[in-house]
């Protein structure tokens, strides 16, 4: 079984998958009369495909321990897909870029207090991977017409260490 390491998630390693949503270092302003600091723009919400229109959805994960096996991926060829966490606890979050149609070598990183991703429209990942306790994320993707979902199942899976 081939063996991944996590490493920590930044802006700079993530960037050939999508964007880190965070406030740190992000563009922000006051708003509402100076109650409220509007971090502004952190992701780039993808929509393609016929009547595309962004979901915004809660969802609700049960918890993973490493080491853990990582069997599959999957992709989303219509539209980006956002998650950020609605607590305090890290998540794994594993991509692959694509190489002729499959995945290639896969990454892992594990997110720091207040960061989220969202995952750049047609790039390979694992599923949502809350680590130490069952999380709620909320999630922006896309709804629509047509297929969005492409799965791969690995013909040797990868085996993902603690970091």
């Amino acid at each position: 079984m081939k063996a991944l390491t996590p490493e920590p998630l930044t802006r700079e390693n993530f960037a050939p998958f999508g964007q880190v949503i965070e406030t740190a270092g992000a563009h922000h302003y006051p708003i509402n009369s100076g109650n409220c600091e509007r971090f502004h723009d952190l992701a780039r919400v993808e929509l393609g495909g016929v009547h595309a229109r962004p979901l915004i959805s809660i969802l609700r994960s049960k918890s993973y321990a490493l080491p853990l096996t990582l069997g599959m991926v999957e992709r989303h060829p219509l539209g980006s897909q956002a998650f950020y966490p609605l607590s305090a606890h890290p998540f794994l979050v594993v991509v692959a870029p694509d190489q002729a149609g499959i995945p290639g070598t896969p990454r892992a990183f594990v997110t720091g207090p207040g960061q989220g991703v969202n995952i750049a429209m047609n790039t390979w990942h694992g599923v949502l991977t809350p680590l130490e306790a069952d999380a709620d994320f909320l999630c922006v993707d896309r709804g629509g017409e047509g297929n969005n979902l492409e799965e791969h199942f690995f013909a040797k899976p990868w085996l993902i260490r603690a970091p």
